[in-house]
């Protein structure tokens, strides 16, 4: 990343093309009759960002590995019940719907095409990457992201927020500590911990069994974090009930290697790319020749402007 301080807007892109593709009818179509609603609803939701929050950097942050090895060694259901085929090199396939698919090498071009940083690192998901960027930044950070996992990124010392799209983009959910606090009890930091005792199917992850949300925000409100809790679990004066105690102390070897599965890596080697928001475009023609090729028009014109503005 450019040593530049300013606004940094981080897109979960995967997170967003899905929420477009399902809000935005299939009839929306190129010339040639292929559906193109997730590539115009993605264009319109950064269109709607980038004019709503005005970012001085921008990111669309990709999956290069959707669920990586180092995640699935350590528990072996993490995302299983997603993969559409299983590949011995290279990363497994996802199930994503027939229509999608072949939207998003579109995507992957109109972004280049128009200059927006588009990051992706092999062995790590678009939330490995998010959390390296949120580490590296100097200035304040919105994250853009229908995945709650990205919860625990929130601090409000130093700026980091996440949006979260309830409705569209038009209508998002600003969630800092103080909402999380109202919402779960915890703060950012505190959010891994929640996340990896509720569980969450998903992620294939099966969490502590008996230990939902509001009893895992009762255990770290009492014990302080995870550690706390699993210390409780060896004091017979600490106020466990006999099941919760017996199910977190059933479920040590969950718990050791958890935290590393549900915490987003923070030292991802991200490469240098040059993250302005791009006020002209990096390839007018090769946009042009999407654009007519794909059927963009409105939707793109609209967001060529905004950057320039």
């Amino acid at each position: 990343m450019r040593d530049v301080t300013g606004r940094l807007m981080l897109l979960d892109t995967a997170s967003l093309y899905f929420r477009a593709y399902f809000g935005v009818p299939e009839s929306v179509k190129a010339p040639d009759g292929t559906p193109v609603n997730a590539v115009r609803g993605l264009l319109e939701f950064i269109d709607r960002l980038v004019k709503d929050h005005h970012p001085d950097l921008l990111v669309a942050c990709m999956d290069a590995d959707w669920r990586p090895q180092w995640r699935v060694d350590l528990i072996p259901s993490y995302k299983a019940h997603r993969v559409a085929e299983e590949h011995e090199s290279g990363p497994d396939e996802e199930e994503v719907p027939d229509t999608l698919s072949p939207q998003v090498p579109v995507i992957e071009a109109v972004l280049d095409a128009l200059g927006i940083a588009r990051v992706g690192v092999a062995g790590y998901e678009a939330d490995d990457v998010i959390g390296t960027f949120t580490a590296q930044a100097t200035g304040p950070v919105d994250i853009v992201t229908g995945d709650r996992d990205l919860y625990q990124l929130v601090a409000d010392e130093r700026q980091v927020r996440v949006l979260y799209p309830l409705k569209g983009v038009g209508t998002l959910q600003l969630t800092d500590e103080a909402w999380l606090r109202e919402k779960y009890g915890v703060d950012g930091r505190g959010y891994v911990d929640l996340a990896l005792l509720r569980g969450d199917p998903s992620d294939g992850l099966p969490g502590v069994p008996g230990i939902g949300e509001k009893t895992a925000a009762k255990l770290l409100a009492e014990f302080g974090d995870l550690a706390g809790i699993m210390a409780a679990v060896d004091d017979p004066k600490a106020k466990l009930t006999p099941s919760q105690r017996k199910r977190l102390d059933e479920s040590r070897p969950y718990v050791a290697v958890a935290p590393k599965v549900v915490r987003v890596a923070g030292d991802v080697p991200l490469p240098r790319v040059d993250t302005a928001v791009p006020r002209t475009p990096r390839d007018p023609a090769a946009l042009e020749k999407l654009a007519e090729r794909w059927g963009l028009g409105g939707s793109l014109q609209r967001l060529v402007a905004t950057l320039g503005a």
